[in-house]
């Protein structure tokens, strides 16, 4: 899968994202995710780079659902949300 492509699909009540989470494959996700129903996890275990995009929408829908659990670590996740000084659902530490 390119860098330019992303997926996302909802399996079971989770969100599972493919490919590479970076801003210009991320406009096509925005208007898919706005009615989701409740989700249980979004799942970043198939993402190989996320940049500060990606985040902005992981961190978006974390807040619009705050009892599903984030899961995976793709390549620039961990640097990102300790630079953004963000926890573990991505929400502000302060």
């Amino acid at each position: 899968m390119s860098e330019r492509t992303s997926s996302v699909e909802l399996q079971e009540g989770r969100l599972v994202f493919d490919g590479a989470l970076l801003r210009p494959a991320l406009a096509v996700l925005w208007p898919r995710l706005e009615n989701t129903g409740a989700i249980s996890a979004i799942d970043l275990a198939h993402v190989a780079r996320i940049d500060s995009a990606g985040i902005a929408l992981i961190g978006w829908l974390a807040d619009k659902h705050p009892q599903a659990v984030i899961t995976g670590s793709p390549a620039g996740y961990e640097d990102l949300r300790n630079a953004y000084r963000l926890d573990a659902h991505l929400g502000f530490t302060g």
